[in-house]
């Protein structure tokens, strides 16, 4: 399975809290007529510096979809699903990636809605 680049970009605002400044990552879209915003997070604590590598300067970075299937030895089921990263270029072509997941259940359901889109 591949890698692939959607037209859904991950975007960035600021955030205050404790008298730091601070950024949440979202992404925005419409299902059925209303506006929803997703909110992604690295996999770890840690991510977060790496996130802000990859955006550098950037507010929008383009999210990947990495498709994946597992096979439950027990069962003989296949799971399948997607793993996310974000990823932007420098100007010399350099690709910087960090991998982001749904921060609640209910912004991976909605962003299993948008993919569909």
């Amino acid at each position: 399975m591949e890698k692939k680049t959607n037209k859904i970009m991950v975007e960035r605002d600021t955030f205050e809290k404790d008298g730091k400044t601070y950024f949440s990552y979202f992404i925005k879209g419409q299902i059925r007529g209303k506006d929803v915003r997703v909110a992604v997070i690295p996999p770890d604590k840690g991510g977060y510096t790496v996130l802000d590598i990859v955006f550098g300067n950037e507010m929008k970075a383009n999210l990947i979809t990495n498709p994946y299937e597992i096979k439950d030895e027990l069962t003989g089921k296949i799971i399948k699903g997607n793993s996310y990263a974000v990823q932007t270029k420098d100007e010399n072509g350099e690709v910087y990636e960090c991998n982001v997941r749904p921060y609640r259940n209910s912004d991976k359901t909605l962003l299993n809605m948008l993919m569909k889109i």
